[in-house]
């Protein structure tokens, strides 16, 4: 008994790449050109901003620069900037620890219970109007209920910063939460687990890195606030490791250096400038190598 074999199949002569029409390569190269051109149009600023940054900063920008106070008299010229670059690492530090356990809560509850209930939809309404609130009224919120009542401190600053990263947080996280398959809630309630055994063993974990990715674009916006610290924190010469107590940062020596018409304190604003974009560079370089990990885990 002999067998007869099917001949190869053959694609139709429209999906063949050598049939392919000279209006689609043309449309297909266009849409490239385009892309591309976008791409050259938005990064284009930000190169140029970078350059002219480190070009006038970095002369001044050195290891003395990190670790020298700042001199009293603005006009002194030389560096330093350590006082507010403690300030910045310890404030932005406290306002991430306050925002983003609440903003990643407030993400559960309302993609895990809230849903669209009315007090979802009302906090959706709320975060979003806090999104858009100017940075300058927050820090006047907090220098209302808080500075006049218990003085200039770091943890002012905190809690200003935190205000603008709280809607950040909380929706980057309730949109990564949403990315999570359903089937993986459903196959972990068939199983018989809680909602909430869900959603720390299954649904927080598969969503981890883009909830890191969306608390790192909080924490960089808050790092390069001015406007919420003028109002809250003081000035200091000498570093401050208190929470308490005034402070300095560097979005604020950068203000305050620019204004004066002194050469020295302008050098040191371009310096500042420049510590506050290789801060945020290695913030996002950290946020990225854990995602990663979380990711192939």
């Amino acid at each position: 008994m002999t067998t007869t074999t099917a001949p190869p199949a053959v694609a139709p002569p429209s999906l063949r790449t050598g049939n392919v029409s000279r209006s689609r390569k043309f449309r297909d190269r266009l849409a490239t050109i385009a892309m591309w051109a976008a791409f050259g149009a938005a990064a284009l600023p930000l190169a140029f901003i970078v350059f002219y940054v480190v070009r006038a900063g970095m002369h001044l920008f050195s290891y003395d620069f990190l670790v020298t106070n700042i001199p009293i008299i603005s006009s002194k010229p030389g560096p330093g900037m350590a006082p507010a670059v403690v300030g910045t690492l310890l404030i932005t530090g406290a306002a991430t620890l306050i925002a983003v356990p609440l903003g990643v809560m407030g993400a559960i509850y309302l993609n895990e219970y809230g849903k669209q209930s009315t007090l979802a939809k009302f906090i959706r309404l709320m975060t979003d109007v806090m999104s858009g609130v100017p940075s300058i009224v927050m820090g006047l919120f907090i220098y209302t209920i808080w500075v006049l009542r218990y003085g200039l401190s770091g943890f002012a600053g905190a809690l200003a910063l935190a205000c603008l990263m709280l809607p950040i947080v909380v929706r980057t996280s309730e949109e990564i939460l949403r990315l999570v398959p359903s089937a993986l809630r459903e196959a972990s309630a068939a199983l018989g687990a809680r909602t909430w055994r869900t959603t720390v063993r299954i649904v927080l974990p598969a969503a981890l890195p883009g909830i890191v990715s969306g608390a790192m674009l909080a924490v960089a916006r808050a790092a390069g606030e001015t406007a919420p610290l003028l109002f809250t924190i003081g000035i200091v010469s000498k570093p401050n490791t208190k929470l308490f107590g005034s402070n300095t940062a560097l979005s604020a020596q950068i203000f305050r250096n620019a204004q004066v018409p002194f050469p020295a304190a302008q050098d040191r604003a371009w310096a500042a400038a420049l510590t506050l974009i290789l801060l945020v560079f290695l913030l996002t370089i950290a946020a990225r190598l854990i995602t990663a990990r979380f990711a192939r885990k």
